[in-house]
């Protein structure tokens, strides 16, 4: 017997987005952990980045779809089955809520992970709206719910997906990743002792968990420059995060540094 629900066919492909979104992020992870060559010297880090940003423009993919099929039912409605809907879509609920939960813990630092979570927790959402589809079909078997929760899915997804798509065209551009405050480490850096001018000043992420930082200094009455840069890479460690720190220290402040451009830090 043919079920006819569009929302359900949206929900069912939007899980198996899901799934190859899940081995983009594995995928990801995995190559991020590849070391560095004399070719590659960061490694494959930004692997992680790249899977975030294609997991993005899947999950897009999946909303044109859905859309464009859910405009056509409009016009030409099927029959539906109620019941069936309501059950299968509410298995689909408990199941993406657990497998949501499993990456609860880690989305809130990992980009990539963030992604897989996002996409498990609008998951179990679709699905609620999909039981809820059926059970308006059940008691009112009027032909526009399905194809109108659709676009209440396809919009559900784009919500959850268009801030993923930002913040990993944000960093596959070496924007300054999200949650960093580039204007305190600033002036953390600026107001160090012995630092008189702070320019060339970069941030960007290597993957969805490491951020590098480089910075020209000029510093010429510190005498202690060893103990100046461990004081930096300390302070940019615990308060911002950042480990991977690459500092250059000048000491003639009228130096014509080839990096320095005015109105620029």
């Amino acid at each position: 017997m043919a079920i006819g629900s569009l929302a359900l066919l949206a929900d069912a492909g939007h899980n198996l987005s899901d799934v190859l979104g899940l081995l983009l992020a594995w995928g990801g992870y995995y190559l991020g952990r590849i070391g560095p060559t004399r070719r590659r010297t960061y490694g494959w880090r930004s692997s992680s980045i790249l899977a975030a940003f294609l997991n993005a423009l899947l999950l897009l993919l999946a909303v044109g779809a859905i859309t464009w099929e859910a405009v056509q039912r409009f016009k030409d409605p099927p029959q539906m089955e109620g019941t069936t809907i309501m059950v299968v879509a509410g298995i689909g609920v408990l199941i993406n809520l657990l497998t949501a939960l499993l990456f609860l813990r880690g989305c809130m630092h990992d980009l990539n992970i963030r992604g897989a979570f996002l996409h498990m927790a609008a998951d179990a959402v679709v699905s609620l709206g999909v039981v809820i589809a059926g059970l308006f079909t059940k008691i009112y078997a009027v032909s526009w719910i399905d194809p109108a929760i659709s676009l209440f899915i396809a919009a559900v997804i784009l919500f959850g997906t268009w801030g993923l798509l930002r913040d990993s065209v944000l960093l596959l551009l070496h924007g300054v990743p999200p949650g960093i405050d580039a204007v305190g480490i600033d002036k953390f850096i600026s107001g160090t002792e012995g630092v008189q001018e702070l320019h060339d000043l970069h941030i960007w992420a290597m993957s969805t968990t490491e951020t590098a930082l480089t910075a020209h200094l000029v510093a010429p009455n510190v005498k202690d420059t060893d103990q100046l840069l461990l004081s930096l890479r300390s302070g940019l460690q615990e308060q911002f995060g950042i480990v991977h720190v690459t500092i250059q220290i000048e000491r003639a402040p009228g130096m014509d540094c080839p990096q320095k451009i005015d109105g620029v830090v």
